[in-house]
């Protein structure tokens, strides 16, 4: 895929959501990362359900710690792997305290040095939470990259360091957002839509699902 390509492509996707931005609900860094950490193998949906009960009691470090191992995990358990992020959560909040004076760190590597914190998580949050034009590639984006052709690769880390060089600058703070909404509600693993894609004419993915009898495609922009 071409440069020019790829600058209509995120020019699209900024018209038609000009202020993207994630959609687990948080108010502070702190609610973020334990939002973040929950999401992993797990939606978004879900994670709001657990989080808007626990924040309504816990919203801290120190107030996690005070709930404990048995409280917490009440409620997140419906989310998945709930017994290890329950740890992982306890473990990064007693960090938090002991390093950071409550406050989430501001670089990959000491995001990174929190329990249950990987490469995608602390990306999130050095986006999300600090503004920083980093990439965090989940199951939608390396499915959005790799099908349109706009960042192929057979590795997450691959399509991430190939994303940052190739998405354009102007774009590349809210990339993130746009490309993991367009995978979670339009190019959709089993069957992506087509018909409604806006960027569909600029996609490079060869067996485009559209409906029988379609003659135009909907929403070409020319």
């Amino acid at each position: 895929m071409n440069a020019t390509k790829r600058q209509q492509i995120f020019m699209r996707l900024r018209e038609t959501n000009p202020a993207p931005t994630t959609e687990l609900e948080y108010q502070t860094h702190f609610q973020l990362l334990v939002a973040v950490i929950l999401s992993a193998q797990a939606t978004d949906k879900s994670v709001n359900l657990a989080t808007r009960k626990l924040f309504a009691v816990a919203d801290t470090p120190e107030k996690i710690l005070a709930l404990g191992e048995s409280a917490l995990s009440k409620y997140i358990q419906r989310i998945g792997l709930y017994r290890t992020k329950t740890r992982n959560i306890l473990a990064t909040c007693a960090l938090l305290l002991e390093r950071y004076c409550s406050e989430v760190p501001r670089t990959r590597e000491a995001l990174e040095q929190l329990p249950g914190v990987g490469r995608k998580t602390a990306n999130v949050i050095l986006n999300t939470a600090f503004g920083k034009p980093t990439i965090a590639v989940d199951t939608h984006i390396f499915r959005v990259a790799n099908r349109t052709g706009l960042a192929p690769g057979k590795s997450v880390l691959a399509v991430e360091q190939k994303l940052v060089k190739v998405v354009p600058r102007e774009f590349r703070q809210d990339a993130h957002h746009w490309l993991i909404l367009h995978g979670r509600y339009i190019c959709k693993a089993r069957k992506p839509a087509c018909s409604i894609c806006p960027i569909v004419d600029l996609c490079e993915f060869k067996q485009k699902n559209f409906p029988e009898n379609t003659d135009l495609i909907p929403n070409q922009h020319v």
